[in-house]
């Protein structure tokens, strides 16, 4: 006999899934029946918010769906912060869960783990939830918990089998279904290169979900002599080139670089305030004159532009590349993203300044390495402008969702998707204690993540905004552990240094780049008052 649980890790092995993430538990032992003899690598984390996490960031660097595996009720509860942060950033994540019997679900009859309705609640923040009833079930339900994948916006999914049914017989499972992903009409790219072709000053503005083109984007910029605005998740794409603008379209002077084209192409964007109104000014640069690529339509319809493209953006812009032939002599394209990249230097201010030069710093010293964030000053400040050296390289859960604690656990999975890569995990004292048992998983791993804790002994950012605002602290200083000591009990090597980019890079150096360490940098505290 074949059980279900046997014939779901056959069918995940089917669809290209090599790591899972999960936390074994008695409701899940019959999903796990079939794990060992796979080729499919378990890791373990210490919670199981950890393994959605790993999961986000594991999707993130591999470009593959990252999978977790947790159990019925608050191993599953546990999630549901990660699928949010998946969600908020499109990333394609799914989560497998048990569920109780069958039929006790909805009887409020008292079992371990019981939620009054799970599918639901989970429906609530995933794409799709698909519940497995009975085994002839389990082919079509993978279809729709695998589908938004290569279809339509990605973002978290969710499976679930009742602990009566993952033991049962399993039926045979047809091959694996292959979307096909929106492609533009031909009027719309003939419409759009004509419109292109004609225009004095074009910028694109280049999201998350513009990364797999990243080539024919710079193809594309050099054609049209465009300056390219990059939001947090676009970082990489054309790192150090002429005509990139890694920096905020948030900022006064992104925005007016925007505003004064004659038209923009929007390549997979949100058009969220998270990337264009950061400060909540309830104010966004113009879309009147705006060309909008997404691979969602209900997304496009949620901010309504000049020309709204139905398409995934690579083979867009490889067509559009095709069509377009000779456009117009443009001369000041690299002279309007230089001016526009020094406005915004001036424009965040020296205190972030400092922070990007410490940053830079970094990324010269480690070059071609993933850096994932938290939220802290350092990632805010490199949200505003920063320029990474590696395309999906630069992610972090600042934007988007905006959880604590993602750092950590995210850099576990983004390690685990590529293990040549160096992964310097940023994240300050405060975001740390959310999930610092997850460095353990790492060093399980034996990972070469160096763990960066931005250590100014609180909630620095709060305290300053409730300042700012007239409010007196209450809450921002949490005692911080001795991370010496910690990382000490974790078997790392560790560092400490000012916030000083040579002293940074200086201890980078001192560090092993094989295996796990830690790096402490000492921020200055502010007083609270």
């Amino acid at each position: 006999m074949t059980t279900i649980g046997e014939r779901l890790i056959d069918a995940l092995t089917a669809r290209d899934v090599e790591v899972i993430f999960g936390i074994p538990g008695v409701h899940t032992i019959e999903l796990y029946r079939g794990l060992a003899q796979s080729r499919i690598r378990h890791v373990t984390p210490r919670h199981e918010q950890g393994a959605g996490f790993m999961a986000d960031g594991y999707a993130r660097v591999s470009g593959k769906p990252g999978v977790s595996l947790v159990i019925t009720g608050p191993g599953l509860t546990n999630t549901l912060t990660p699928m949010a942060q998946s969600r908020a950033d499109s990333i394609s994540t799914l989560t497998i869960s048990g569920v109780n019997a069958s039929p006790s679900l909805g009887k409020g009859l008292g079992f371990l783990h019981e939620l009054p309705n799970q599918h639901q609640l989970v429906q609530s923040v995933a794409l799709t939830s698909a519940h497995v009833e009975a085994s002839s079930d389990l082919d079509a339900a993978l279809d729709s918990v695998f589908a938004p994948f290569s279809k339509g916006r990605p973002g978290p999914t969710h499976l679930q089998i009742p602990l009566d049914v993952a033991g049962q017989d399993a039926c045979n499972l047809s091959p694996p279904k292959s979307p096909m992903r929106p492609v533009a009409r031909s009027r719309d790219i003939t419409d759009t290169a004509a419109r292109l072709t004609q225009a004095d000053r074009v910028v694109i503005l280049a999201g998350g979900g513009a990364k797999a083109a990243a080539n024919e984007i710079q193809t594309l910029a050099e054609m049209l002599d465009a300056p390219v605005v990059l939001t947090v998740n676009g970082r990489g794409i054309m790192h150090k080139h002429a005509l990139c603008v890694p920096a905020s379209p948030s900022l006064q002077s992104v925005r007016a670089l925007i505003n004064q084209a004659d038209i923009v192409l929007a390549l997979g964007t949100e058009l969220g305030p998270t990337d264009y109104d950061m400060y909540s000014t309830g104010d966004m640069p113009r879309r009147d004159h705006m060309i909008r690529v997404d691979i969602c339509d209900r997304q496009l319809s949620r901010h309504p532009v000049e020309q709204a493209v139905h398409a995934a953006v690579h083979p867009f812009v490889c067509d559009l590349i095709m069509q377009l032939g000779r456009s117009k002599d443009r001369r000041d394209g690299r002279a309007r993203a230089e001016s526009t990249r020094q406005a915004a230097w001036d424009e965040i201010g020296a205190s972030y300044r400092h922070y990007v030069e410490i940053l830079h710093a970094m990324r010269d010293a480690v070059p071609n390495a993933l850096f994932v964030g938290d939220s802290t000053q350092a990632i805010y400040a490199g949200n505003l402008y920063y320029d990474h050296d590696r395309v999906s390289g630069w992610f972090n859960a600042a934007t988007g969702y905006g959880a604590l604690g993602y750092a950590i656990p995210a850099s576990i999975g983004a390690a685990v998707a590529a293990p040549d890569a160096r992964v310097l995990c940023l994240i300050g004292d405060g975001g740390a204690q959310f999930s610092l048992p997850e460095i353990m998983t790492a060093v399980d791993e034996g990972v070469p993540i160096v763990f960066v804790i931005w250590n100014n002994r609180g909630y620095g950012e709060i305290a300053t905004s409730m300042i700012a605002d007239g409010v007196t602290p209450v809450g921002c200083d949490p005692t911080p552990p001795s991370f010496d000591h910690t990382a000490a009990s974790f078997g790392m090597a560790y560092q400490c240094c000012d916030a000083t980019a040579q002293a940074v890079v200086d201890a980078l150096k001192r560090l092993p780049t094989d295996r796990p360490a830690m790096l402490e940098i000492s921020i200055p505290s502010m007083p609270i008052l």
